[in-house]
């Protein structure tokens, strides 16, 4: 997406001089002009007749774009705002047996093919085919994953190229599969595996891209995963109507009519309603796993009853989940403190210990059946999109990690209508308190560490941190105030 921007000049100063000289012509007590008011009447009627040669010639010396500038002018007067945003995606508007390309994005790259598409796998291609004799499209290379700035990941991704051919002069115009839906091409390489990545980089821009197609839409995959499938597959179902395909190991022909080659993307975990055909928010994308999740989450229900299987009552206590870190960084080392206080103080506590192979539904209903989440900064704070508006999410911030925490899901929680809650941890909170003394940059000055590059912030931060929580200073803080009809908890 393009976003331009129209620029209003606004002549205050010459409005005020007029609005002033009319009010002395026309006011005084009296009904004639004087002299010097008739001289500058005489000078404007002359400027008025001089301004509208200058704005008819136009027409004939230099074409119809100067009128559309004045038009533009004359919507302006009639109440548009100043820099007022003209949102122009590229590439959606193009003629049959065209490839277009918006490379303008910094995150991805997108490209828009129409007429006779076909895929060849082997060649790592898609082909359109056109009988158009004038057809000068040259050929274009796109790796259809979302961090386009991101050299080291970028060199993994495989690369498409995308190819225009004479339907006349081909002999390799076999279609084997055709489709009478659009196709998008996308890649689940880079950094799948790790559940931000998968959600971010993925998944939402999925939605982004494809929901105007209403799942009549098939997904092509480039680097296609049997686990992806398995773990996305009830949120892909919401987006389409059809099997997904997988671009390198279906040797087949498929052919469309349209293609979309890469995925949108526009922040950090999040929709930007202003850049999505029907003005689609992140709470539309989060309606989505609800539909998709809901089916099995009633048999497991289901399952449970038949089991016998008692659940905890959370329609007495509001029910909070500690989302607990797996391995041995940024754990909270009095984990079972914190949860013998929220207990204590009168909450139904659920440790959710989630590992790769853990059901994404059985995730999704345990958070989405809580009233607070508690969670320690890491990607596993990708799952406050599994939290209902106006659940509390507090996110434990470790030393190092501020900018990240917040950027990457703080804000995030905020669009989402969450009402989040940032813990920032004291010195003393943190594992590398012992480890470095008080005194070094490790612990005074942590910006400076974080600014001598990513593999630093990576070794002590993210890597060699664990929190060890000041339950009084953590009950005490402004956590409490802010959660709403549960302060009383955390107060007791």
């Amino acid at each position: 997406m393009v976003q331009y921007q129209r620029l209003i000049i606004h002549h205050g100063r010459k409005e005020d001089k007029f609005r002033v000289s009319s009010a002395e012509e026309s006011g005084g007590g009296g009904c004639c002009y004087s002299k010097r008011a008739k001289q500058k009447f005489r000078c404007l009627l002359f400027l008025s007749i001089l301004s509208c040669c200058f704005v008819l010639s136009p027409y004939y010396l230099f074409g119809f774009s100067t009128l559309s500038l004045l038009d533009s002018f004359r919507r302006e007067i009639e109440g548009l705002s100043s820099y007022e945003p003209v949102i122009t995606p590229l590439c959606s508007e193009i003629s049959n047996g065209t490839i277009c390309c918006d490379r303008t994005g910094l995150r991805s790259d997108i490209c828009v093919m129409k007429g006779d598409v076909r895929t060849n796998s082997a060649s790592s291609s898609i082909f359109l085919f056109t009988s158009s004799t004038n057809n000068n499209t040259k050929p274009e290379k796109i790796k259809p994953y979302t961090r386009k700035w991101e050299t080291s990941v970028m060199d993994t991704v495989q690369e498409l190229n995308l190819i225009t051919k004479d339907s006349n002069k081909s002999s390799d115009r076999v279609c084997d599969v055709y489709h009478d839906v659009p196709a998008v091409f996308f890649s689940t390489g880079g950094y799948t595996g790790n559940v931000y990545h998968e959600f971010n980089d993925g998944i939402i821009p999925l939605f982004i891209t494809s929901q105007h197609y209403n799942k009549k839409v098939v997904f092509v995959i480039v680097e296609y995963h049997d686990w992806w499938e398995m773990k996305y597959g009830d949120v892909v179902s919401q987006l389409s109507d059809y099997p997904l395909v997988d671009f390198n190991g279906d040797t087949r022909t498929h052919c469309f009519k349209e293609a979309t080659v890469g995925l949108r993307i526009h922040d950090e975990l999040t929709v930007n309603s202003s850049l999505v055909i029907g003005n689609q928010t992140i709470v539309d994308f989060r309606n989505v796993l609800d539909r998709g999740y809901s089916h099995r989450i009633q048999s497991l229900t289901q399952e449970e009853t038949e089991a016998n299987v008692t659940a905890l009552d959370f329609k007495k206590k509001p029910k909070l989940v500690i989302l607990s870190r797996n391995g041995s960084s940024r754990a909270i080392l009095n984990e079972n403190l914190l949860v013998e206080l929220a207990e204590k103080t009168g909450f139904n506590v659920e440790v959710l210990r989630p590992q790769k192979t853990t059901e994404m539904a059985k995730i999704y209903r345990s958070l989405n059946t809580s009233d607070v989440m508690i969670g320690v900064h890491g990607a596993a704070m990708t799952h406050f999109l599994f939290l209902k508006p106006k659940t509390v999410f507090i996110q434990i911030i470790p030393l190092g990690t501020d900018w990240a925490a917040e950027t990457y899901y703080g804000e995030p929680a905020k669009k989402l209508g969450l009402k989040y809650v940032g813990y920032k941890i004291a010195p003393k909170e943190s594992s590398l308190y012992e480890e470095y003394g008080k005194d070094d940059p490790v612990i005074r000055d942590p910006d400076s560490l974080n600014d001598k590059g990513w593999e630093y912030t990576k070794k002590i931060y993210l890597q060699g941190q664990n929190v060890k929580l000041d339950l009084r200073r953590f009950r005490e803080t402004s956590i409490g105030p802010r959660l709403g009809n549960f302060s009383v908890c955390f107060k007791g």
